[in-house]
């Protein structure tokens, strides 16, 4: 019965816990690094065929977009996660997918005008579509047995459509250990979703920390911080372009603004329209209307029952096709654009970028984190001039952000969150945030709250029957890359090859005990395979 700790660790994301339990040998997420990676994670320390299962706690990239990855090197089991989650994520893991095959054409097309090898995705679409096919939808708060020893309940964590705290208990013989995976727990008092339930009993908890070391202070009037922004805009002829993700925080905005519609907060400017630009959004938002009684909070509820829908009004457009998302550019009246990326690193909403910065009268509003490097953090830090699809744009719209809008719980919600628990567990493992945030939150649990807490690297293992480490590893630090891209990329495909060779050794044990027939015309199509592939030219 033992933890092994893989991704999210010193780090923000790329979430992925290993565990052996009961005799089987699973995942709890398995997500995708974004941003910058400043320790080395450890592989998953056994092929991903030999896995039993995986569970998810929610639908964001940086929990579930390797599921793809796991199962085009030969996971065929089963995906738990709440009815919502597996909603999402048949939209989204097919978005990566075909923003990864995309970006490899193009890569591609580049390289062989240049002579270089070919580039290989993490995975392709065929690689999503089949791990969507194995998603498995479980209720809220109700316990499910996974195999004997084994049985999981999800609760929500107010962070996302779906998203769940998960609580395991395992058992080996009279050995019983209960461990609960946070998740991202939510922000309270946010639009649309619930706040995050609280839980009260658990041996070992792994908890997130991104925000362990600051308050997002007093929440803000969201309603009227934005319908200033519009009505100032307007009233200088202007539109108003809004980076935002396309889960999530496009549906809070369009929340707000059928509130500001209804209220009548903006004014002069009539039924102004509002454009919702990415197609991934418009999925999303028709994914939350799907769940609205089972995953809304009481006062969205509540707007459902006097029959209005809380993400719909008069003047709401979507654009769907390329052409549709064009003519947005063509259309003169002062409008809201909502579009994503919300970084402004990707999609269509740099070609609204390109067409409105440098206009004086219109606005860019910011509704959520731009991280370093980013197009949306050098506009946030004042830069004057910019390149859009290498062309040099000037700014001059006015720019700025609504702050206090997270998804995250706050410091003060993370300790009012693990301080439900009823006793002490008996280790808190802190994740799930930048390095020396995880130590300061760790400290302050031992400090305030006299919780034995640690923030764990890459690769260390717990027992969690023994309650003693088996590997503690003390982090290694990412160096330079001295391979060429060309070595990485072939190391990455040989590795892709090598987990299919130990999957077909897997399926071959399988098939002990199988009519002599169908094992002979399987041995023929070995043979015809390693005859076409055992090649003397390489």
């Amino acid at each position: 019965m033992k933890i092994t700790f893989i991704g999210a660790t010193h780090e923000v994301t790329g979430s992925c816990y290993y565990l052996e339990a009961a005799g089987k040998k699973f995942l709890v997420d398995c997500g995708m690094q974004q941003g910058p990676d400043y320790y080395e994670n450890k592989p998953i320390p056994v092929n991903p065929g030999e896995l039993d299962f995986v569970l998810l706690t929610h639908a964001h990239m940086d929990h579930s977009g390797n599921l793809p990855a796991i199962y085009a090197q030969g996971f065929q089991g089963p995906v738990y996660a709440t009815e919502a989650t597996c909603h999402l994520c048949d939209i989204m893991l097919r978005d990566s997918a075909h923003i990864q095959m995309f970006e490899a054409e193009w890569r591609n097309r580049k390289a062989r005008r240049q002579g270089k090898p070919e580039f290989v995705p993490a995975y392709t679409m065929e690689d999503a579509m089949g791990v969507i096919r194995n998603f498995v939808s479980c209720p809220y708060e109700k316990p499910v047995a996974l195999g004997e020893g084994i049985s999981v309940r999800f609760v929500d964590a107010g962070h996302l459509l779906g998203s769940a705290s998960i609580e395991l208990t395992l058992k080996e013989g009279t050995e019983e250990k209960k461990i609960v995976f946070s998740g991202d727990i939510g922000n309270t008092n946010q639009p649309l979703i619930k706040d995050p339930t609280y839980l009260h009993h658990a041996d070992y908890v792994v908890m997130e920390s991104t925000y362990g070391d600051r308050s997002h202070g007093e929440r803000p009037d969201y309603v009227s911080c934005l319908s200033e922004i519009i009505q100032r805009t307007f009233d200088r002829g202007g539109n108003v372009v809004i980076p935002s993700f396309a889960v999530g925080r496009t549906q809070e905005m369009l929340y707000f603004i059928r509130q500001i519609k209804e209220e009548n907060r903006v004014t002069g400017h009539g039924n102004f329209k509002v454009y919702v630009d990415s197609p991934l959004a418009n999925e999303a938002t028709t994914i939350f209307r799907e769940h609205m009684y089972d995953c809304f909070d009481e006062e969205a509820v509540s707007l459902i029952q006097r029959g209005v829908n809380p993400l719909s009004f008069p003047g709401l457009r979507t654009s769907v096709t390329s052409d549709d998302s064009r003519a947005i550019n063509n259309d003169e009246d002062c409008k809201v654009i909502i579009s994503a990326s919300g970084m402004c690193d990707a999609g269509r909403i740099k070609h609204h970028l390109k067409h409105n910065l440098w206009d004086r009268k219109n606005t860019i509003l910011f509704v959520g984190y731009q991280a370093i490097g980013t197009l949306g953090r050098n506009l946030l830090e004042g830069a004057t001039e910019v390149k859009i699809f290498g062309e040099e744009i000037h700014v001059a719209a006015e720019i700025c952000q609504m702050q206090g809008i997270s998804g995250h719980a706050d410091v003060n919600g993370l300790l009012d969150w693990i301080g439900a628990f009823e006793e002490k567990p008996r280790k808190v493992f802190v994740t799930h945030g930048d390095d020396e945030v995880t130590e300061i939150f760790a400290r302050r649990l031992r400090e305030e709250k006299g919780i034995d807490a640690a923030a764990p690297f890459s690769g260390t293992e717990y027992d969690l029957a023994a309650g003693t480490y088996i590997r503690e590893e003390q982090g290694i630090r990412m160096q330079k890359a001295s391979a060429s891209p060309k070595a990485g990329r072939a190391a990455r495909a040989f590795e892709k090859l090598v987990a299919m060779g130990q999957r077909l050794m897997s399926v071959i044990r399988k098939n002990e005990g199988c009519p002599n027939k169908d094992l002979e015309r399987f041995s023929r199509e070995i043979q015809s395979l390693c005859d076409k592939w055992d090649r003397t030219d390489i």
